[in-house]
C-alpha cells in the first residue's frame, strides 16, 4: 500500500512539475520574438473570433503559436477588449506586443491629399481612386453630394479644405469629405473674422470666392495680396475682374487647353471679362494663405498683371493700361522666345 501510494505522489510530483514547467514556457513565450523578418500588416473584420484572429497571426508568421495566444487572451480578460480594424505589427513582435497593438485599438492610418487649387470633379476622381477609401457616394450627380453632407442646395465647388487627412481604411468618401469641409468651414470663419474694414465683400461666401480665384491666379506665396489687391481695387471701382481662370471653368469639358480670344467673349455666368462682379460660386478650392489674402488684400495702385513668362510664375503688376499692354507686349515675346528655342 505505501509502495502504491509512494507511486501516486511521485506522478503528481511530476505533474505539477510538468504543468510548472508548461506555465513556465508558456509565460516566457509571450515575449519571445515572433518569427516574421518584416513588418506585417493585418486587417482585423469586426466580428472576429479571438481564435480566428489568432491563426491569422500565426499564418502571418506574426506569432508563432495561435492557441498559446488565444489562451493568453482568455486568461488575461483582453479577448473581448480586441478591436476590429487594420493593424501594422512591427518585425519580430512578441505575442504580448501583438494583444496589446490589438487591443490599444492604434489602426494603420492612410493619408488623402487635397490639392490647393483642385476643383470638386478632381476631388471626386482622387477619392473614388483610394483604395483605402468605402465608396459610398458611386455616381450620383455633384448637386446631390451636399445633401449627404446635410447641406441641400449649397454648390459643392470650393467648400473643402486643401489639406492632408489621415483616416482608417474603410471610412467612406462621404465622412472624409464632411471632414474636409468642417474644416473648410473652420477656416472661412476664422478668415473672416480678421477682414480688413474697407473690403468689398458682402460675406464669407464672396470671400471664399474670390479666394478660389486667387488660388488658380498665382502659387507665389509673396503674390498672394498684391492679386488680391488688383481684384478688390476692381470691384470697389465697379470694374470687371477680366480673370482667365474664371472663364476656363465656366467653359468646362469645352475647354482644350488652349485658351482663345473668342472664349473670352463667349458668355458664361462664369466669364469675367463680359460680366462684372465675382462669379457664382468658387472656381477651385483655395488654401488658407489664399483665404487670408482674399480678405486682407495688399495695399497699391495696380489695377491689372499678366505673367511674365519665366519658369517662376511670376506677374507684372501694372497702375494704367498702357503699362499693362507693354508688359503683355514683353510676356508674348517671351512665349516667342521660348517657342523659338532662345
Amino acid at each position: 500500500m505505501a509502495r502504491v501510494i509512494g507511486a501516486l505522489l511521485a506522478l503528481l510530483a511530476l505533474g505539477v512539475l510538468a504543468a510548472g514547467a508548461a506555465g513556465w514556457w508558456a509565460w516566457r513565450s509571450l515575449d519571445q520574438p515572433g518569427p516574421a523578418a518584416a513588418a506585417v500588416v493585418i486587417e482585423i473584420p469586426a466580428g472576429s473570433s479571438l481564435a480566428r484572429i489568432a491563426q491569422r497571426l500565426e499564418d502571418a508568421e506574426v506569432i508563432e503559436h495561435a492557441l498559446l495566444f488565444e489562451w493568453f487572451g482568455r486568461a488575461t480578460g483582453q479577448a473581448g477588449k480586441v478591436r476590429a480594424g487594420e493593424y501594422q505589427f512591427p518585425a519580430r513582435s512578441t505575442p504580448r506586443e501583438a494583444m496589446a497593438r490589438l487591443v490599444s485599438g492604434e489602426v494603420v492610418l492612410h493619408a488623402v491629399t487635397i490639392v490647393e487649387g483642385w476643383n470638386f470633379r478632381q476631388l471626386r476622381a482622387a477619392l473614388a481612386g483610394h483604395d483605402a477609401i468605402a465608396p459610398q457616394l458611386g455616381e450620383i450627380p455633384d448637386g446631390e453630394v451636399m445633401a449627404q453632407l446635410g447641406k441641400p442646395g449649397m454648390a459643392p465647388e470650393g467648400w473643402f479644405l486643401p489639406e492632408t487627412y489621415r483616416f482608417a481604411r474603410g471610412t467612406t468618401d462621404v465622412e472624409l469629405l464632411r471632414m474636409a469641409h468642417d474644416a473648410m468651414e473652420r477656416a472661412l470663419t476664422e478668415t473672416w473674422a480678421a477682414r480688413a474694414d474697407d473690403l468689398p465683400l458682402e460675406s464669407p461666401y464672396e470671400a471664399l470666392i474670390l479666394a478660389s480665384i486667387i488660388e488658380k491666379e498665382t502659387g507665389l506665396a509673396d503674390e498672394r495680396r498684391e492679386i488680391a489687391g488688383v481684384f478688390a481695387r476692381r470691384l470697389k471701382r465697379g470694374m470687371r475682374l477680366q480673370t482667365d481662370p474664371t472663364v476656363i471653368y465656366g467653359l468646362g469639358s469645352d475647354f482644350d487647353g488652349n485658351l482663345r480670344r473668342a472664349d473670352l467673349r463667349t458668355d458664361t455666368p462664369y466669364n469675367t471679362y463680359t460680366r462684372h462682379g465675382l462669379p457664382p460660386t468658387p472656381i477651385a478650392m483655395p488654401g488658407r494663405a489664399a483665404l487670408a489674402a482674399a480678405v486682407n488684400p495688399a495695399d497699391g495702385k495696380a489695377l491689372f498683371f499678366v505673367a511674365t513668362g519665366r519658369p517662376d510664375g511670376s506677374h507684372y503688376f501694372s497702375v494704367t493700361l498702357e503699362e499693362h499692354n507693354r508688359a503683355v507686349a514683353r510676356y508674348l515675346a517671351t512665349l516667342r522666345e521660348r517657342r523659338n528655342g532662345n
